[in-house]
């Protein structure tokens, strides 16, 4: 193969930025596909003084891809933590606010910024404008905004965005179509993972595509949005809201959680993600499972180069199988 390997990786929060800063060290061509449906905290302000996508799950994204010096990728991400006006923004959210302003687009905007922060690869916007994202909980009420959801408190039955009729860029599509494979997650299964998924045409490019597809499942549940699931209903919610059985791989957590860690994650309604492997291969997947956890400033997170090489490898396995 006369080139790198292309690998899709679709999701935000803070679980995508994980799996980046791994893969990243590989010879790979990486596309982050991010959400834009935050309306919370910095982002949510900007968002609505600016009327502009928010960009802070981008903008830790580019941190995390970036190949710059260690005080430059801090200054990226530094918070004020003054009064005023300032007070909880980041400056690489404003940053990316006024390149915004400049280019008049947001994907121009990141790319500029990409080139800033000596980005490897590309971050793509799953959509070029804001998006609000909508639950519909199992009692039939509906909650309007991404950051509003886990406060309910109550079993989501679907989520879906406005304006119904946001298209994403075609690179966005392009990059799908060309991937040798395409991973899910890791990231909150609701508002990180699916807002991207249920914009219009991504979901049908990611099932046209001839690359397999990768979930990564998460370590824990979430208080409001997968309180009690199990690792096949998070495969199944996705199904819910894309074509059953488009996701050939599921990749999940065998290693010991700490049992300090889950006694304070269960105070937070937040238990270990069970396994449920028949369950798992109803649906049609492969499981995969492998000891990738790790304890990081007191968080249970993914440990970054456990899961980054089981990737790469899955990466060259489907490349060695497609020759």
């Amino acid at each position: 193969m006369n080139r790198q390997p292309r690998i899709v990786i679709i999701g935000g929060g803070t679980g995508l930025p994980v799996l980046l800063r791994g893969i990243k060290k590989y010879p790979v061509d990486i596309t982050a596909i991010v959400t834009v449906a935050d309306d919370g905290g910095s982002s949510g302000r900007l968002r609505e003084d600016l009327s502009i996508p928010p960009p802070g799950d981008v903008r830790n994204v580019l941190a995390a891809l970036s190949e710059v010096e260690p005080l430059i990728e801090e200054l990226f991400q530094h918070r004020f933590d003054a009064k005023g006006d300032l007070s909880g923004h980041s400056l690489g959210n404003l940053m990316l606010a006024a390149m915004t302003n400049i280019t008049g687009n947001f994907a121009h905007a990141i790319h500029e910024m990409s080139r800033v922060l000596n980005v490897k690869g590309r971050v793509l916007p799953s959509a070029n404008q804001s998006v609000v994202l909508h639950a519909e909980m199992e009692d039939g009420h509906i909650v309007h905004g991404e950051s509003m959801i886990p406060k309910y408190g109550k079993r989501i039955k679907r989520v879906f965005i406005t304006p119904e009729d946001v298209l994403p860029l075609p690179e966005t599509l392009q990059a799908i179509n060309d991937a040798d494979l395409i991973v899910i997650g890791p990231g909150s299964l609701y508002t990180s993972i699916l807002p991207n998924l249920i914009v219009p045409q991504i979901a049908e490019a990611v099932t046209r595509a001839n690359a397999k597809k990768v979930y990564i499942c998460n370590l824990m549940t979430q208080k409001g949005e997968t309180y009690g699931f199990t690792a096949s209903d998070h495969v199944q919610a996705i199904y819910d809201h894309i074509e059953p059985r488009s996701i050939q791989k599921v990749i999940v957590n065998n290693g010991p959680i700490p049992t300090d860690a889950e006694i304070r994650y269960k105070g937070e309604l937040a238990t270990p993600v069970v396994v449920d492997k028949k369950e798992l291969n109803s649906l049609g997947v492969e499981v995969i499972a492998e000891s990738i956890v790790k304890m990081e400033d007191g968080v249970l997170r993914h440990d970054t180069n456990k899961l980054a090489k089981l990737i790469y490898d899955l990466l060259l396995n489907e490349i060695k199988q497609a020759m």
